[in-house]
C-alpha cells in the first residue's frame, strides 16, 4: 500500500512540475515616440553600463573608449556634446581636474540602474537600436546625477547626463 501511495505521489509531483509555462501578457507600458511603448530590457545592457561606470570611477580611459562608439552623441550636463571615445574621456579628465581643483572628491554612489527598450515601429526610429540603461548617482558632494545610456551590443552609442546640485540645508 505504501508503494502505491508513494508512486501516486511521485507521479503527481512529476506531472504538476511538467506543466507548460503560462502565457503572460505583454508587460510593455508607458510611451516614448508615437506608437512605441516601453519594455524591460536585459541584464546584458546593465552589465555594459557597469563596466563603463567602474572604468569611469578609476579613470580607466582605455576601457571606457573600448565601449564608446565613434560617431555617437554624448551630452554632458554642462551642455558639452562630444561624438567619440577620445573626446568623451578628454571631457571626463577635464571634469576630474576641475573637481580636484575645487576640492571635490572623485567618487559617487550608483543608486540604481535598469534597462529598457522601446517597442519596434514600422518607421525604424533612431531610439530602437539597442537598449537604454537609466542610472542615478549621488556624488560625494551630495549632487544628484541621472544618465541615460543607449547601448547596442557592448557599445555606448548615445548618452545624456543631467545633474542637480546638492540640497541646501
Amino acid at each position: 500500500m505504501k508503494k502505491l501511495i508513494y508512486t501516486m505521489l511521485g507521479l503527481f509531483l512529476i506531472t504538476s512540475c511538467a506543466a507548460p509555462p503560462c502565457e503572460c501578457e505583454n508587460s510593455a507600458n508607458g510611451f516614448v515616440l508615437p506608437g512605441q511603448s516601453v519594455n524591460m530590457g536585459s541584464e546584458a545592457a546593465v552589465d555594459v553600463f557597469k563596466k563603463i561606470d567602474a572604468a569611469w570611477m578609476v579613470r580607466d580611459y582605455e576601457t571606457m573608449k573600448a565601449h564608446i562608439a565613434d560617431e555617437g552623441n554624448y551630452r554632458f550636463e554642462d551642455g558639452t556634446v562630444v561624438t567619440n571615445g577620445e573626446s568623451f574621456v578628454a571631457k571626463v579628465e577635464e571634469l576630474y581636474q576641475k573637481d580636484l581643483a575645487d576640492g571635490v572628491e572623485w567618487e559617487w554612489n550608483t543608486d540604481y540602474a535598469f534597462s529598457v527598450y522601446p517597442s519596434k515601429t514600422e518607421d525604424d526610429n533612431w531610439n530602437e537600436k539597442g537598449q537604454w540603461v537609466n542610472a542615478q548617482f549621488t556624488g560625494s558632494d551630495g549632487s544628484l546625477v541621472i544618465e541615460w545610456y543607449q547601448i547596442d551590443g557592448d557599445q555606448l552609442i548615445s548618452w545624456v547626463q543631467t545633474k542637480s546640485e546638492a540640497a541646501k540645508e
